[in-house]
């Protein structure tokens, strides 16, 4: 199991429809509507070896909790081979199968415009999020 720290913004939207993003960056704009938190205290490469090997099975099915002022919603993706984990500034769960080096999981039940508005609510009113990720293979 992984669990990082970010924080909401006001420009939190939730809006995309394929994907959701947290990242370590300490600022979001409009533009951002992947984005769900910002200023992450753990990017994909810090991830522990041994939670990525798992993750790059294709039989993974990794499950991603978000919280935040009470809120909870879950998401439920999959492992992939292609998996990196080396990048070193944001993650990104994806609903399709691309992998690129911020992709965490691909084949999500749920893009940002999918998670519970009143998390999305309360992260755009400036909420902590916790993200706490598990996968079993």
């Amino acid at each position: 199991m992984v669990e990082l720290q970010a924080h909401g913004h006001e420009h939190v939207s939730a809006a995309h429809e394929s994907t959701f993003e947290v990242t370590s960056d300490d600022f979001l704009t409009p533009a951002g509507d992947c984005i769900v938190g910002i200023e992450s205290d753990a990017v994909p490469s810090e991830f522990p070896p041994d939670f990525v090997a798992a993750c790059q099975s294709a039989d993974a099915t990794i499950t991603i909790e978000l919280q935040a002022d009470g809120h909870t919603d879950r998401v439920t993706a999959r492992g992939d081979p292609d998996l990196t984990f080396e990048n070193d500034r944001s993650l990104v769960v994806r609903t399709s199968d691309y992998v690129d080096d911020r992709t965490v999981a691909v084949e999500a039940d749920a893009a940002a415009a999918d998670l519970d508005r009143d998390l999305i609510d309360a992260l755009a009113d400036g909420a902590d999020l916790d993200v706490e990720f598990a996968v079993e293979d």
